[in-house]
């Protein structure tokens, strides 16, 4: 039997299972005791109403109340920005699930959900989460209409007391307003960046290469699958051995750290000549909150807001804080910066005084026996090449002297010790020298024919500069691990387990399933995502005016929205029929029979006074007449709460009482008898 209890519990668990969903989510981005924290307050509300346990009086909810607020505090430090606010609310609503009694409170409660729900596309905007979120939507939306229907009699109980159809009606309900999201979605005028100021913290998860380096910083951001940028090629994509991606240049050696050249250098930018055919290629950046932008090395053209420093990074004017794509025109074969300035002669060759002296008597001994540049470069490769030197993921701690402590004797490190130390002994040996961080290769996806960069593919390289010859990379990488270069990082660790799956070789099925599924992210991320200004106004032209302007948007928003309200009022309208649960039905088909004899139910007529009427003018039927009547009238004022099994009952004898109830026929003349 459905009763007003079962509507309540049905209440619950859709307003929990929805926000169930939600919080899940949430597990991805805030601290893992705030969904703990939901999940303890749910199923104690669960049990109170399982189990008709009493409520918790206010003197405990009080306590409990200020203990969340002060956990949220203790945990982000603070109660404001985008992580900590969220917690905080998070945390409420978990607390008012404890006072969740009436009608109203569930109302309130559906509402809140709906915007803790919406708030996770705060984080992200994944196809994952917009699946996830609508699930959550939906369950939210059913305990709405079970909320407001839970008080009203309804002869179709079996219809409106199924899981399934409450699903349905909130699934109905969401898709009606898909063509006004879709209208919106369209021609809603795009505005360049956010739309609100979102706190700094939104920013603080964000992974990327950073303006400074040291042992371990690349390493660490190796063990990390998130990707960075995905790269599309206008023609056939270079060789692994090809691929290396421009980002920050560092100048500056202090102690075991390298730092990039100041901001406020007014140096000209290094003569660039190029030869051989151009790489074009499109990049769609990952948020990173800095400023660099990912190129192939060497560019020739910026992207928009854009600009080059002197030693040819490319930077935004802003950071990086949400996923932009731009196109890039790259050669691989060039000669940069053949004339040396004498403020980046004296950069290239800064040292600290008294550091590394073992590695300093090492320069000095080459320098000594006269070998030219050229000489010592090759000599400090071949060193890495045979010595023991190991490339690895989890190298030792070095001591107070770093690259001593390193050449001499753990000689054991990542990309970063073999490029910092490669580029100290080349400024003890004389020899101007920088480090250039960034990625190296990447991971194709058949699917799409684009190319993956992971934050697991960040790498840090060597450039020297020679007279007549200008910067030329050297990466001392590949002297101790030539296949890191050629095959990529996986390929090339004997300690490759403790990279993230996604970026190493195992397990190829899986690996097959999530290339599959990035080309469908990727594509989510092209056309949805990365639907911004610019192709708002395309689309315009192409569909409207190629002379269309950016003010005439807001224009055509609003008349397209006024037609569409047109329409689907014209439709509303028009169909004034309600829609009957199944009774009402039966009973519309006994009136659809009196109708042909002239008798016609008036509007303010009642079924118990019409059923008079009609049994005076066919006295003949008169019992079946009051009979159907009769049986209607008490469905519709049954007692709240009527048995299922005894709706059933009535429609079933209802229905077969108007299946033999059959007009006979009457002359002309009392066909057209007037009604009284």
């Amino acid at each position: 039997m459905f009763n007003k209890a079962t509507l309540k519990m049905q209440q619950l668990l859709w307003l929990l299972l929805s926000l169930s969903i939600t919080f899940t989510v949430y597990t991805f981005n805030l601290n893992n005791w705030v969904p703990a924290f939901f999940v303890f307050f749910a199923t104690w509300r669960y049990l109170i109403e399982k189990k008709h346990w009493p409520f918790p009086k206010l003197w405990l909810r009080l306590p409990i109340t200020f203990a969340g607020g002060l956990a949220v505090l203790a945990t982000y430090g603070s109660l404001f920005g985008r992580d900590a606010s969220l917690a905080l609310f998070a945390v409420m609503i978990s607390l008012k699930l404890l006072e969740t009694k009436s009608k109203r409170d569930f109302i309130i409660m559906v509402i809140l959900g709906y915007f803790l729900t919406v708030n996770t596309l705060l984080f992200t905007q994944a196809i994952w989460v917009i699946l996830t979120i609508t699930l959550a939507l939906v369950g939210l939306t059913a305990c709405l209409i079970v909320t407001s229907h839970a008080g009203s009699t309804y002869s179709d109980a079996e219809n409106l007391f199924t899981w399934k159809a409450q699903a349905k009606l909130a699934g109905h309900l969401l898709l009606q307003a898909v063509p006004i999201m879709l209208v919106l979605f369209v021609l809603f005028p795009r505005i360049p960046g956010p739309i609100w100021g979102i706190p700094q913290d939104a920013y603080s998860g964000m992974t990327g290469l950073s303006d400074s380096m040291e042992p371990g910083n690349i390493s660490q951001l190796s063990l990390s699958s998130k990707i960075a940028f995905r790269a599309e090629f206008k023609s056939a994509i270079p060789p692994n051995n090809q691929l290396y991606w421009r980002g920050p240049v560092l100048w500056h050696q202090t102690g075991r750290s390298w730092h990039i050249s100041s901001e406020k250098l007014d140096i000209p930018v290094e003569s660039l000549e190029t030869s051989g055919p151009a790489t074009d290629y499109t990049i769609t950046l990952e948020p990173h909150n800095r400023n660099w932008l990912l190129m192939l090395d060497l560019p020739t053209n910026l992207p928009a807001n854009a600009v080059v420093k002197h030693d040819m990074q490319v930077v935004s004017k802003e950071p990086v804080r949400t996923r932009i794509r731009y196109d890039g025109r790259s050669y691989l074969h060039y000669q940069l910066g053949v004339k040396l300035s004498d403020y980046e002669r004296t950069l290239s060759l800064q040292l600290l005084d008294d550091e590394n002296p073992k590695t300093r008597q090492l320069a000095a001994k080459w320098v000594s026996e006269h070998k030219s540049p050229t000489d010592i470069i090759q000599a400090a490769l071949t060193m890495f090449i045979e010595q023991p030197f190991v490339y690895t993921l989890a190298p030792p701690r070095l001591g107070r002297e770093p690259v001593d402590d390193f050449l001499f004797n753990t000689k054991r490190g990542f990309c970063e010790h073999y490029a910092s130390s490669f580029v100290y002994l080349m400024r003890a040996a004389g020899i101007p020298a920088r480090i250039v961080t960034g990625y190296q290769g990447g991971e194709l996806n058949p699917n799409g024919h684009y190319l993956i960069v992971r934050q697991s593919d960040a790498h840090a390289w060597a450039e020297v500069w020679l007279a007549d010859q200008g910067w030329v990379r050297v990466d001392p990488t590949s002297a101790v691990s030539p296949n890191r270069i050629e095959s990529g990082i996986a390929s090339a660790l004997p300690d490759s387990n403790l990279l993230p799956m996604l970026s190493r070789q195992d397990y190829p099925f899986l690996k097959k399933l999530y290339l599959n599924w990035d080309s469908i992210n990727n594509g989510w991320n092209q056309w949805v995502l990365g639907y911004d200004q610019q192709k708002q106004l395309d689309l315009l032209k192409k569909i409207i005016s190629d002379k269309i302007v950016w003010e005439d948007i807001g224009l055509i928003l609003v008349l397209v929205l006024i037609t569409l309200m047109a329409i689907i009022s014209y439709f509303l309208l028009r169909n004034k029929a309600i829609v009957l649960d199944p009774i009402k039905k039966v009973y519309l088909q006994f009136l659809n029979k009196l109708e042909k004899t002239g008798l016609k139910k008036l509007a303010y007529e009642g079924v118990t006074d019409f059923s008079k009427r009609a049994a005076k003018k066919l006295p003949e039927q008169a019992s079946e007449i009051v009979a159907i009547s009769e049986l209607f009238s008490s469905s519709q004022y049954a007692k709240q709460g009527e048995a299922l099994i005894e709706n059933k009952r009535t429609l079933t004898l209802l229905k077969q009482l108007v299946k033999n109830f059959k007009i006979k026929r009457l002359n002309q003349m009392q066909q057209k008898i007037n009604d009284f």
